[in-house]
């Protein structure tokens, strides 16, 4: 999994595969899911992200 933030679009994209993208939808207003052929998801990008997380550039990793 891969977590990146493109400062200049202002997207924060989490990234599960490396999997070919075949369908998006932008299930809410600025939140996009992409799909692979299957149904899996194979990353959520987020719009603005500035304006949607408290800090975009600060990732928090934790594992229970």
């Amino acid at each position: 999994m891969k977590v990146k933030y493109d400062r200049e679009q202002d997207i924060l994209s989490v990234i599960f595969s490396d999997g070919i993208v075949f369908e998006s939808d932008e299930e809410k207003k600025g939140v996009i899911l992409d799909y692979s052929a299957d149904g899996r998801i194979v990353a959520i990008e987020v719009l603005n992200a500035s304006t949607q997380a408290e800090n975009p550039t600060k990732v928090e990793y934790e594992v229970s």
